[in-house]
């Protein structure tokens, strides 16, 4: 097995790298439209006006009630319906960018409201007005507190990314079968695979416990604003 796999990274290192890279685009990217779009869904959600708070909370439940691989579908099959083409990265990135956002704006969302209310207030009665407080004082302790499970939903999508194999996204899964076709060697080409996922992911784990370290604070306790 071992001359198998000397093999496979031999002879095909260069397209597993090329997969590797693709699966990095799509998890960066996606990751930072998601983050983008998840702190306007929650601030929407938490001091929006009741419509919009309604809509939200309506596209938030469907996003979190079906499986990503049906948003994916969704994106990269039934859009062209409307005339709008993507190619298989682009789809990939939209579909797991709307669902990492969801998500991530529940993090926000809840780490808003665990700021106390006496820090609005106090905000309120020396002359600030409701846009510096959220943007000023709230937010910015929001976002310390939300800072594990938005660090965690970045090593997630790292793994979340290979469905986009299903849509052919050039990616490390897609790359891999595509060379367990080409050589029948499905399982060293998988523990490879395997054992990049696992390698990156320790990386990520590693590194974000040195951001929580440096940048988390004790959670609070308190109402919504």
């Amino acid at each position: 097995m071992l001359e198998n796999i000397l093999y496979i990274l031999y002879g095909y290192g260069s397209a597993i790298a090329l997969g590797l890279k693709y699966t990095v685009i799509i998890t960066v990217t996606s990751y930072s439209i998601g983050i983008a779009l998840g702190l306007f869904i929650a601030l929407l959600r938490v001091y929006g006006s009741r419509l919009p708070r309604a809509l939200l909370t309506v596209f938030v439940e469907i996003i979190r009630g079906t499986p990503m691989m049906v948003q994916l579908f969704f994106v990269y099959y039934a859009l062209p319906e409307l005339g709008i083409l993507l190619d298989p990265v682009t789809a990939s990135i939209i579909a797991i960018a709307i669902n990492s956002a969801v998500y991530q704006s529940e993090y926000i969302r809840a780490s808003i409201s665990a700021i106390p209310y006496s820090q609005f207030e106090s905000a309120l009665s020396i002359g600030l007005t409701k846009f510096k407080i959220v943007w000023i004082v709230i937010l910015p302790q929001a976002i310390r507190v939300a800072i594990p499970a938005l660090v965690n939903e970045a090593i997630y999508l790292f793994k979340y990314s290979s469905i986009a194999y299903f849509v052919t996204a050039p990616e490390l899964m897609y790359i891999g079968k595509s060379i367990g076709s080409k050589t029948f060697l499905y399982m060293e080409v998988y523990i490879i695979l395997a054992f990049i996922y696992i390698i990156i992911s320790i990386l990520l784990t590693e590194l974000a416990k040195i951001i929580e370290r440096r940048h988390t604070v004790p959670s609070f306790i308190g109402s919504k604003v």
